[in-house]
């Protein structure tokens, strides 16, 4: 590894792991953090939403499975 003039003041830049650990807890105080009654609304939100995809993306497998084999020959009936 050279000594370029780069490489000197990468290392110079280099935060200490004290000084790390002091800006990510001054950090995670500015954090606005959810309270209860918003977390449980954002859980049931994000659970009706997925729900709801589980329901379109099933419907959509069950009918081009079905189209598929109609195309292709398939007999349905017979399950």
């Amino acid at each position: 590894m050279s000594d370029t003039p780069s490489a000197r003041s990468a290392r110079s830049d280099r935060t200490s792991p004290v000084t790390f650990y002091r800006q990510v807890v001054a950090e995670l105080r500015k954090v606005v953090w959810p309270s209860q009654q918003q977390l449980v609304t954002y859980f049931l939100v994000v659970m009706v939403f997925v729900l709801f995809m589980i329901a379109i993306v099933s419907l959509l497998d069950l009918g081009f499975g079905k189209a598929v084999f109609a195309v292709f020959g398939g007999d349905t009936s017979k399950a």
